[in-house]
């Protein structure tokens, strides 16, 4: 596998595909997105990767700041940059109350979510979805954005946001973003 790994070293999906780069995900404010679990810009303990490297699949930890007044709702997307694939592959996206200021370790977890969190389809597959790059490829930079929605989040004709909404059609159904934060994680296979 460490092969395919170096064959794909120079391919990856980069940040202009990132949430955080569109147009209707802009906002003024900042929030503060931080993890106990890993600093900015800093590697991610081997317990939040997949299972099959050795993790527990447990999502970190997040705690922001008080949101704006007005806030309807917060779109947590968790994205890889890194991967080797068109768009940065998504591992997790969650609607949460706007009252919350943290979400627990595990709080993304499928069958248990924390209280006040909408687990949406990452395309694969509903929760968190830990780190996994492919062997060889280097370090992979996990990309965790909160936006604070001044409207509720509806996709479709039927106005409601249905848990299977591919992820870019819910991102691209988002916006009036009135606040905003991001913490990076990076997670590399030995």
């Amino acid at each position: 596998m460490a092969v395919v790994g170096k064959l794909l070293k120079n391919k990856r999906a980069g940040d202009e595909g990132l949430a955080w780069n569109a147009p209707n995900l802009a906002g003024e404010n900042t929030l503060e997105l931080s993890s106990p679990d890993f600093a900015h810009e800093t590697t991610m303990p081997t317990l939040h990767a997949g299972r099959r490297l050795g993790g527990q699949e447990l999502s970190p930890a997040l705690t922001w700041d008080a949101v704006p007044a007005g806030t309807a709702q917060l779109l947590l997307v968790i994205e890889d940059p890194d991967a080797p694939t068109a768009l940065p592959y998504n591992h997790g996206i969650a609607l949460l109350d706007p009252s919350l200021t943290t979400l627990p370790q595990g709080g993304l977890d499928t069958e248990t979510p924390a209280d006040g969190v909408r687990l949406l389809s990452s395309g694969s597959r509903r929760g968190y979805l830990g780190p996994a790059p492919i062997k060889g490829h280097g370090p992979h930079r996990y990309v965790f954005q909160l936006f604070a929605l001044g409207s509720p989040l509806t996709v479709g004709r039927s106005n409601t946001v249905p848990d299977s909404a591919k992820p870019r059609v819910v991102l691209a159904a988002a916006g009036d973003v009135l606040a905003r934060g991001r913490l990076d994680g990076f997670y590399e296979r030995a």
